[in-house]
């Protein structure tokens, strides 16, 4: 690939524009004439001005698209543009600086390309499709640019995907789609479920799992924040739940175990993970089941049609069908 170009990927809503305007463009409208700003603190400080309430995750992540599509783009680079309206992907050469098109009505931060050629999905490996599937609008085209480049110019430096046995990409992607939930629900609970709001969910992701729950009183002081039962009879699991960022301590468990009776099992709840004394103390007291952030989202994602209404609608997901490496 040319030093000297880049590969950028971009997506929209308004598949038209694109098409028959011969231009990539991105929204935002109310930030005004992007060439008036200078830096990336500038385009941070505008950004921040006209949405004040943007999260400042937002505003970076924002602020930085806007810099790149105006500032850093250069006329020659090419650009991945895949259309959701014809399921192909196109290939293009930007061909215009940065205008402002104040009279456009949503895409006003535009640049005139030259698109060169169109291919069908399918002529792209999964990893290739999963990078452009990015949730950003405007990004660099980075792991896979070369296949891209070598796919739409015919340098023949890589097969064909069609002419490959397997796509060895898959195995990857499914993974890296997987792991990308688990951030997200992640990112939602610690976001959504604090404290006692995430005592709550745990009792319904155990009712969901087939257990009868009853919630502490709050403000108790007996460390037991949920007692579940399987069913009518014993034994009683007492639970309980820290959303802290830290890893849990082996004197944190040790409180759930002096709480229990005979008879009694515990279940520990973590967002985070456990420090290695308290793996091994976990380890060496099987009546006490650890669960940390992971394995609590495998836990979310199996029972997840079962959860409340309630619970769904804090961490929006929908059931689809991902591919999967074919088994030897």
């Amino acid at each position: 690939m040319s030093e000297e170009k880049r590969v950028w990927g971009i997506h929209t809503l308004d598949d038209a524009l694109f098409i028959r305007e011969n231009v990539i463009a991105i929204g935002w409208k109310e930030t005004g004439d992007l060439s008036l700003l200078d830096d990336r603190a500038a385009f941070k400080e505008r950004y921040a001005q006209v949405y004040p309430d943007a999260l400042k995750q937002n505003i970076a992540n924002a602020a930085g698209m806007l810099y790149r599509f105006a500032k850093e783009v250069q006329i020659g680079d090419y650009i991945i543009y895949p259309s959701k309206a014809e399921r192909m992907i196109y290939f293009g050469e930007v061909e215009g600086n940065y205008t402002y098109c104040p009279n456009a009505v949503a895409y006003v931060q535009q640049r005139k390309v030259k698109w060169i050629k169109k291919l069908p999905r399918t002529a792209f490996s999964q990893g290739a499709l999963y990078e452009i599937g990015s949730a950003m609008t405007f990004f660099t085209v980075k792991n896979y640019a070369e296949e891209f480049l070598d796919t739409f110019l015919s340098k023949g430096l890589h097969k064909r995907i069609a002419d490959l046995e397997e796509d060895e990409s898959v195995a990857a992607t499914a993974e890296d789609i997987k792991e990308n939930t688990k951030d997200f629900v992640l990112k939602e609970l610690s976001k959504n479920l604090k404290g006692y709001d995430l005592e709550g969910f745990v009792a319904d992701l155990l009712q969901a799992m087939g257990y009868r729950t009853a919630l502490s009183p709050h403000g108790g002081d007996s460390g037991i924040d949920i007692t579940a039962y399987k069913d009518e009879l014993p034994p009683r699991i007492l639970v309980q739940v820290k959303s802290q960022d830290g890893d849990i301590k082996e004197t944190t468990i040790q409180s759930l175990k002096g709480a229990m009776r005979e008879g009694d099992y515990g279940v520990f709840v973590t967002l985070s993970d456990y420090t290695k004394n308290a793996q091994l103390y976990l380890s060496n007291t099987p009546i006490i089941r650890g669960i940390n952030g992971s394995e609590l989202v495998d836990l979310i994602l199996k029972y997840y049609d079962k959860l409340s209404e309630k619970y769904r609608k804090i961490i929006p997901l929908c059931k689809v069908y991902i591919p999967i490496a074919k088994e030897e």
